[in-house]
C-alpha cells in the first residue's frame, strides 16, 4: 500500500484540494481527498510531494521506433529494430508521467502485449493496429510502386490500404482480430505524405459509415485523422468519436463537434516541433506544414473558445531524446493547450479525466484520483497550476505509479 501526501491534489475532474492524500491499495485507488478525512494506513509506504495528479494520457502517439520524419525511409528498416527502439520509448513515456497511450498506428498492437505480460515497462497501450488509408491517401507510401505498398499493407501491420465498402469492413475486422482497441482512419490528406492535399476528403461518407458500423459492433470507436473541413464533417456525420488535428475547423465544425459529442485531439506538439526543425522534414512536408500551421493554431484557439471537448495528444513518433517530436516530451502539449486559451486545470483535465473518453466503450477507469479508479498516479515537485511547463519536463515528475506499481521515484518512508 502507498500513501501519497501532497500540498496540492489535482483530481483530474473537479477543483484541486489543498493538503491532499491519495491511497493506493494494489491496482486501484482506495482514497483520494483531504488529509483531514484520510483513513489510517498502518504499514503503508509514505510519499510526500508538492502535487499529486492522475497519470497523463497521450491520446495520439505512434510507437514506430523511427528516427526520421521521412515515412519512406522509416519502412526501409527492419520491424524488429524499430520495435527494440520503441521499448526505450515506453520508458521515456513513463519518466514523463505518461501512464496511458492511445496509440493510433504503429507497433503498439505488439508492444501492448509485451507491457501486459510484464516483459517491458511502459504505459498501458490502447492500440489501433494499422492505419486505414485509401489508395493514394495519407497513409499510403507514394514514392513506392503500388504493388509493393499493397504487399506491405497486407503483411506489415502498420498501414492498411482499403477502397470500397467491403474492403473497408474487412480492414476493420483485421484490426479487431489483431487486438485493436480503437480504429484509426485517414479521413483527409496529411502533411508527412507526399502526394495528397491536407484539405481533401479521402474515404467517402459511405466508407466511413461502414468503418464506424463495424467498429461499433465490437464496442470500438473510430479516430479520424482530419485536417480539412470536408473530411471533418464527413467523419462527424459517420459517427467518428475523435477528430485528430482539426486544422481547418471553423465555427460550423466546432458546433457539429459539440452536438455530436466528438472529441478534438489537436496534436499541436508535432506542428511546433517540425516548425522548429524544418531542415529535418522532407521538402514536400515542410511546404504543407508551413501552409497550415497558422490555420491550425487559429482552429485550436477557436475550438477551445467554443467549448469543444479536447483531449491531449501529441503525434509524437520518433525514438531518442536527441530528436524533436520524440517520446518523453509528451507534456509539452499541455503548454500548447494553455497557450491557445485553456486554463492549466483544463489542460490537465484534457490529459487525464477527459482522455479515456477517446476510447468510448473501451475506456478504462482511469484519469481520475477517485476511489475505485486505476492506480495510475504521478507526483511532481512544483505546482503545475501555477506553471504548466512543470509537466513538460520529466525532471519535475518525481514519482510514477502504473496499475499501483511504482515505476519511477524512490524517495519513500515507512508510516
Amino acid at each position: 500500500m502507498h500513501r501519497i501526501v501532497a500540498d496540492l491534489l489535482i483530481p483530474g475532474d473537479g477543483e484541486p484540494i489543498q493538503n491532499g492524500v491519495v491511497v493506493l491499495d494494489g491496482q486501484v485507488i482506495s482514497y483520494a481527498g483531504p488529509a483531514a478525512a484520510a483513513p489510517d494506513t498502518p504499514g503503508a509506504t509514505v510519499h510526500r510531494a508538492a502535487a499529486v495528479l492522475p497519470g497523463l494520457w497521450d491520446c495520439h502517439g505512434h510507437l514506430t521506433g523511427s528516427r526520421t520524419f521521412d515515412l519512406a525511409r522509416e519502412v526501409q528498416e527492419p520491424i524488429a529494430l524499430r520495435a527494440a527502439r520503441a521499448v526505450g520509448d515506453l520508458r521515456a513515456a513513463l519518466n514523463a508521467g505518461v501512464t496511458s497511450v492511445r496509440e493510433v498506428g504503429g507497433l503498439g498492437i505488439y508492444l501492448a502485449r509485451a507491457v501486459a505480460e510484464g516483459m517491458a515497462d511502459g504505459p498501458a497501450i490502447y492500440p489501433a493496429g494499422a492505419i486505414l488509408s485509401t489508395t493514394g491517401g495519407h497513409a499510403d507510401l507514394h514514392s513506392y510502386r503500388l504493388t509493393w505498398v499493397e504487399q506491405f499493407s497486407a503483411s506489415d501491420g502498420t498501414l492498411r490500404l482499403a477502397d470500397g465498402i467491403p474492403e473497408c469492413m474487412r480492414a476493420v475486422r483485421e484490426q479487431l482480430r489483431a487486438g485493436a482497441r480503437v480504429i484509426k482512419v485517414c479521413a483527409s490528406g496529411g502533411v508527412l505524405s507526399e502526394v495528397d492535399h491536407p484539405v481533401h476528403q479521402q474515404f467517402t461518407a459511405e466508407e466511413l459509415r461502414a468503418i464506424v458500423e463495424v467498429a461499433g459492433m465490437a464496442d470500438r470507436v473510430v479516430a479520424a485523422h482530419c485536417h480539412g473541413k470536408p473530411g471533418i464533417l464527413a467523419a462527424l456525420e459517420a459517427g467518428c468519436r475523435t477528430i485528430e488535428h482539426g486544422s481547418y475547423l471553423d465555427e460550423e465544425c466546432c458546433d457539429a463537434m459539440r452536438e455530436s459529442g466528438a472529441i478534438l485531439v489537436p496534436t499541436r506538439t508535432i506542428i511546433e516541433d517540425m516548425l522548429a526543425h524544418l531542415d529535418e522534414v522532407p521538402p514536400y512536408a515542410a511546404a504543407k506544414l508551413t501552409a497550415l500551421a497558422d490555420q491550425h493554431s487559429r482552429a485550436l484557439s477557436a475550438a477551445i473558445k467554443r467549448g469543444v471537448t479536447v483531449a491531449m495528444g501529441t503525434d509524437i513518433a520518433l525514438s531518442g531524446s536527441d530528436l524533436p517530436d520524440s517520446w518523453g516530451q509528451n507534456g509539452s502539449e499541455l503548454v500548447h493547450l494553455v497557450a491557445h486559451g485553456m486554463t492549466p486545470l483544463g489542460a490537465i483535465a484534457a490529459a487525464t479525466a477527459t482522455a479515456p473518453l477517446t476510447l468510448g466503450p473501451q475506456a478504462p477507469r482511469s484519469g481520475r484520483l477517485e476511489a475505485g479508479y486505476d492506480a495510475d498516479v504521478i507526483t511532481v515537485d512544483a505546482d503545475p497550476l501555477a506553471d504548466i511547463s512543470v509537466l513538460a519536463d520529466p525532471a519535475h515528475v518525481t514519482a510514477v505509479w502504473t496499475g499501483g506499481r511504482q515505476v519511477k521515484g524512490a524517495d519513500t518512508a515507512q508510516a
